[in-house]
């Protein structure tokens, strides 16, 4: 756990001082080896796709372990792969983009960095936060859980996951987009709902607890794979706009994209602290016992 910790200050370090790196990925050989997996399809060829890079990362891990200077070789493996999990773009690097463009044009264009793979993000305050709360799941927070818990091979996976569910320009048939969709939604769940919680604990507990009932009370109980993690959205919505109360509360507040991407940016710092400092408490942890 001190290594995994190690490795995810330093990445998110790097991130913050040299934002491109998060740039330097790239899906051509996933892409290839999805394209050589036609001859199946449906829920085999999800499985098929994903564990297979996924155990072999897992053992270029153990095997870097077993060498001379293994401890180091696997630090600087595991910041790679991080590296490439926490993109295709710096996350914050992204956000303060749209802070300093210079324009209305220029930060609506920001903003599509944004979104998901084919979509767009409207220049609202509320579909502008919704856009926060799910990239910081997806190039933030579901990267370091899956991380944390399962090593570098636990972030591969969930960023392969992430790429195959919700990149319409692979070439997938039906069912396997469906499945795909299905194991990036099950991936994204635990990583959601802890960060609702979080959010309640380090923002305003009865707003976030309020918002996250709301969807409990609707939700399916196959929601958990089959729908994405709108609750987290409305979550984090939900903890701004009391914010926005507590102070003067005019109209513009409400609807000022920039002050609500200040104020969700601000939230999810807090959250990442929150993390960091859990996951340095169990290591304190297990050196004092």
């Amino acid at each position: 756990m001190a290594l995994s910790l190690l490795a995810a200050l330093i990445a998110l370090g790097l991130l913050h001082l040299l934002p491109q790196l998060a740039q330097w990925r790239g899906d051509g050989v996933f892409r290839g080896w999805v394209r050589q997996l036609d001859d199946t399809a449906g829920r085999g060829r999800v499985l098929l796709t994903l564990i297979v890079p996924t155990v072999l990362c897992l053992l270029l891990a153990e095997l870097l372990g077993q060498v001379p200077l293994g401890g180091f070789l696997q630090l600087a493996f595991a910041v790679l792969v991080l590296l490439y999990a926490l993109g295709p773009h710096a996350f914050e690097a992204d956000l303060e983009a749209i802070l300093r463009a210079p324009d209305a044009v220029s930060r609506h264009t920001a903003a599509q960095r944004l979104a998901e793979p084919g979509g767009q993000v409207a220049w609202s305050a509320h579909a502008l936060g919704e856009a926060v709360a799910i990239a910081a799941l997806r190039r933030r927070f579901g990267v370091l859980l899956w991380f944390f818990l399962l090593g570098p091979a636990g972030a591969l996976l969930y960023r392969l996951a992430q790429t195959l569910g919700r990149d319409d320009t692979l070439a997938l048939d039906a069912g396997s987009r469906t499945h795909a969709r299905f194991v990036a939604n099950a991936l994204d769940w635990l990583p959601a709902q802890l960060l609702v919680f979080t959010l309640a604990l380090v923002g305003h507990w009865d707003a976030v607890m309020a918002a996250w009932q709301r969807w409990r009370l609707h939700a399916a109980p196959t929601s958990w794979y089959t729908d994405g993690p709108d609750f987290l959205a409305a979550a984090a919505c939900a903890d701004i706009d009391v914010e926005i109360d507590a102070g003067d509360g005019y109209a513009e507040e409400r609807t000022d994209p920039l002050l609500e991407l200040t104020r969700m940016r601000s939230a999810f710092l807090r959250a990442l602290l929150a993390w960091l400092s859990i996951v340095a408490l169990i290591v304190l942890g297990g050196w004092v016992t």
